[in-house]
């Protein structure tokens, strides 16, 4: 197994891990949030229902600033857009990663717009 093939296979597991203890239901829905070497994206899920209540991106937006600035620009947004559909309180779906830099800027822009979690 090459080195490659190990990170990817230790990063599905954490994944699953991850997943396996975290699902959103009608009163606290699941707070995804995927960030790749580009872009952002946040998603407000009920997996219940099976249906997606909000989300906030990058893609197509002409955003400046480091790469933790635009993961706070949308986790303000993704604060804001759950407020409107009456969404306080979700759980985080941290997606493999730690809790830290981007995602981490993220959750503390999400916080102060009144999103718990």
């Amino acid at each position: 197994m090459s080195e490659i093939e190990r990170k990817e296979r230790n990063k599905v597991l954490r994944k699953q891990r991850v997943r396996a203890k975290v699902f959103g239901t009608t009163e606290r829905p699941r707070l995804n949030v995927k960030i790749s070497n580009l872009h952002i994206n946040a998603q407000i899920i009920d997996d219940e229902k099976r249906v997606t209540l909000a989300s906030a991106t990058t893609v197509g937006k002409k955003l400046t600033g480091s790469k933790t600035e635009k993961a706070a620009i949308i986790g303000a947004e993704i604060a804001k857009n759950a407020k409107k559909k009456g969404i306080s309180k979700v759980v985080l779906d941290r997606n493999s990663r730690k809790y830290a830099g981007r995602l981490s800027s993220l959750g503390t822009a999400a916080r102060k717009e009144g999103l718990e979690f």
